[in-house]
């Protein structure tokens, strides 16, 4: 033992970064497995892991390289935000217009209540202005909050003592700040006796019911006053959202273009929503006796993925499929949502189309579209770290606001979220594809939030059992708790008891007001959903800006 002191103490300051590092992350996500009634801390075992080890660190009289330390922190949220924004981007926009305006009232109300607790307990004497500020940033788990608190005391002048007053406070009340957000979600689910797959089915469903469900119909053609017109010059179907993928003529099954002219007795298979469906029966003819497989036939369908940066941001009409190849799309998949692919739906990286046509046919469409699963799986490494470019300056822009001692800044959280979620919703610029792989999204995001949590908890560490030992942080402590868990109750009670909100979506409204990436980490490990994740970003960059311009206007209005 003796020797392996003395092996880390001869370390070099890199290594010994790395290696507390990784006894930390191994350490915390082996305690965030262990389970009590199917309950655990998941991935928040890391900050307390790290607090174990900065504590006994400063004990054994360690010092960690603290610029390192720092900016590892900063890069893992980094990585842990932009993943996030990566993969809810392109649904972002459109969450935004539906629910959005809800989500963020519920934010609003989070972040409202948390900075009216802080204000009551300073205005009262229950703890200083300095302590309060802390206990705030801590209780609603806020890093840049911390740092804004620290700030706008400089600018007025605070003196060393009151400047050291918001780190300590932070520090106590941090862990329960997390375990309090992981405590509410638990609170509403056994109140109301969610069941959290049953929420993931709902919230799958709700999201597959805002664009039609797709279905199929076998018409015959008996209308004579459709004899010899161009199925292109019927502009009834494109604009009912309906699609022709194969024509029976003669015995003879074929694939359908616009300069295709209909005869009575011919069998259009054609693709739509149901209700649409019928009014193109009833504006041709009749339901056919007969159904239009390709088996049997030399027509085939292939499901054909869009990996070619050529196809990119094209609409399916530029693509001229039926004129090249001539082949004929019957379907789009984009992101588990099946779309009808009208002439001017524009393909991105990653969408799934059903092409129908001769099997040489489909070979060539393939190849035009792309269909590469070796692009499906590789990261494209270069898009990411101009992403990441791009959220570090716009974190880093300072924002002027009238009566503000100092500017206001998005930082390195807020910055690269909002960059990931407009990149990911463009799709693409040019060569550069915004498109993770899930497996990739998800490794970078969990390497992101071990090493934040880790470099967090080893900072905390080394103070925090001092503070709680000598009893000045059992106040701070028990104010913070009330700082974290009325606003988590009150908003999480009122948005399913009253507005009926999905449970997973709560979570993430939950996590996200409080800027909490832990929250997060453990929505998302109750159940596999892009739920959590999609309000999460929906109300972070609100919550972000109003935590970050709550502490001084705290102290505008009370020093």
């Amino acid at each position: 033992m003796h020797a392996l002191i003395e092996l880390f103490l001869a370390m070099p300051p890199i290594a010994r970064v790395v290696f507390m590092l990784g006894v930390t992350s191994a350490l915390g996500l082996a305690l965030g497995h262990i389970r009590l009634r199917g309950v655990g801390l998941g991935i928040g075992g890391v900050l307390f892991a790290g607090i174990a080890v900065g504590h006994f660190a400063k004990q054994a009289g360690v010092t960690l390289n603290a610029e390192m330390m720092e900016f590892i922190r900063d890069f893992g949220l980094i990585l842990f935000v932009y993943t996030i924004g990566i993969q809810v981007g392109p649904g972002f926009f459109a969450a935004l217009k539906k629910s959005g305006l809800a989500l963020n009232g519920l934010a609003l109300l989070m972040v409202g209540s948390s900075i009216l607790l802080t204000a009551i307990l300073v205005l009262f004497d229950l703890v200083p202005l300095g302590s309060g500020l802390g206990v705030f940033a801590g209780g609603v788990t806020n890093a840049p909050a911390l740092a804004a608190s620290q700030q706008v005391l400089k600018e007025v002048g605070a003196d060393a003592a009151v400047m050291a007053l918001p780190g300590l406070a932070f520090a106590v009340t941090y862990p329960f700040g997390i375990a309090g957000n992981l405590l509410a979600m638990a609170a509403v689910r056994i109140v109301f006796r969610i069941d959290p797959q049953e929420e993931a089915r709902a919230f799958e469903a709700a999201r597959r019911a805002e664009v039609a469900a797709l279905d199929t119909m076998d018409i015959a053609v008996t209308n004579p006053a459709l004899r010899g017109v161009r199925l292109g010059d019927l502009t009834l179907l494109p604009s009912l959202g309906v699609c022709a993928s194969r024509l029976l003529r003669g015995g003879q099954l074929r694939v359908p273009g616009e300069d295709t002219r209909l005869e009575e007795g011919d069998v259009l298979h054609v693709v739509g929503p149901r209700p649409k469906l019928e009014q193109v029966r009833l504006l041709m003819g009749r339901e056919a006796d007969v159904r239009l497989t390709t088996k049997g036939s030399d027509l085939r369908w292939e499901r054909i993925v869009v990996t070619a940066n050529p196809v990119l941001g094209k609409s399916i009409a530029a693509l001229n499929l039926k004129g090249a190849c001539d082949v004929v799309v019957s379907r789009v998949n984009r992101a588990g949502v099946e779309l009808v692919p009208n002439a001017a739906l524009k393909l991105q990286f990653g969408d799934i189309l059903t092409v129908i046509g001769k099997p040489d046919d489909l070979k060539a469409a393939a190849c035009i579209i792309g269909n590469s699963e070796r692009r499906l799986q590789t990261v494209e490494m270069i898009p990411v770290f101009v992403g990441i470019t791009l959220g570090a300056l716009l974190g880093a822009i300072p924002l002027f606001l009238p009566g503000m001692p100092a500017p206001l800044r998005l930082g390195m959280a807020g910055g690269p979220l909002i960059v990931a979620i407009v990149l990911a919703r463009i799709g693409h610029i040019g060569p550069l594809v915004w498109f993770m792989p899930p497996a990739a999204n998800l490794a970078l995001r969990e390497i992101g939030i071990v090493l934040f949590l880790a470099v967090l908890g080893i900072a905390s560490g080394d103070r925090f059992v001092e503070t709680m030992a000598s009893g000045a942080g059992l106040p701070w402590m028990a104010w913070g708790v009330l700082v974290t868990i009325v606003p988590l109750l009150l908003t999480g009670l009122l948005a399913r008891g009253m507005m009926k909100l999905n449970f997973l979506s709560i979570c993430g409204v939950l996590a996200g007001a409080q800027t909490n990436p832990p929250g997060l980490a453990y929505a998302n490990a109750v159940v596999a959903s892009e739920a959590p994740a999609l309000a999460y970003a929906t109300v972070y960059p609100l919550a972000m800006c109003l935590r970050i311009l709550a502490p001084q206007l705290l102290v505008l209005m009370l020093w």
